[in-house]
């Protein structure tokens, strides 16, 4: 239980989250290179790109400074295969029950995605510490606070939806952390690395800003 405390508490303090989906094994590998070499050390495989296993394996064994997790993780079988593989955390865009058992069994943290505040008390009931707000773009930064209203104990990290330009706004509105996914690469061409290297740092630049100023 120590090391999944230890692991949300790295999510938290980096705050950002790439959600990585690579067009094949390599892009894949070379995308999460460049977020990490850009300062943002928590890495989302999503089992959406090719041989994410594999991707999750390698940049577990040659990236110690940075916290490499397994996404868009869909059942328990999914999950197993992605923790045997060194994924230090799972995220899915939905709610299972026996995903969460599975994670527990581990002592891995798991983030569903969660929509209302019936999947969230759901969600913490069987064990979950965080969950994802999603899709992030349709519900908004004020979901954040009205969720943390009547569940002001509730961690919720929103993924879907968060750019450059709303990115403050959804830390400043309560959460956990946030994920971002496509706008590193959006308009990229394979290959075009430093692009996505230089993206990163700017979203860790403006969050670490921010903290700055308070």
């Amino acid at each position: 239980m120590v090391r999944k405390y230890a692991v949300l508490n790295q999510i938290q303090k980096g705050k950002i989250v790439a959600v990585i989906r690579g067009q094949d094994e390599q892009d894949t590998i070379e995308i999460s290179k460049a977020c990490i070499r850009g300062g943002i050390k928590n890495i989302e495989v999503t089992f959406t790109s090719p041989n994410a296993q594999d991707v999750i394996k390698k940049l577990v064994q040659e990236n110690k400074d940075a916290l490499i997790g397994a996404g868009t993780v869909l059942d328990e079988q999914t999950a197993r295969i992605a923790i045997l593989n060194g994924a230090e955390y799972v995220v899915s865009p939905h709610f299972d029950k026996e995903i969460s058992k599975i994670c527990n069994r581990y002592s891995i943290p798991y983030m569903p995605g969660c929509s209302s505040v019936t999947d969230i008390v759901e969600a913490l009931a069987s064990g979950v510490d965080v969950v994802k707000a999603f899709p992030g773009g349709i519900l908004g930064p004020a979901f954040i606070k009205n969720v943390k209203g009547p569940l002001p104990y509730a961690e919720i990290m929103p993924s879907g939806g968060v750019n450059y330009d709303n990115i403050l706004e959804w830390i400043e509105s309560g959460s956990f952390a946030v994920g971002v996914g496509s706008e590193l690469t959006k308009g990229i061409e394979k290959g075009q690395y430093e692009i996505v290297e230089n993206r990163a740092r700017q979203y860790v630049e403006k969050v670490q800003l921010l903290s700055a100023n308070k």
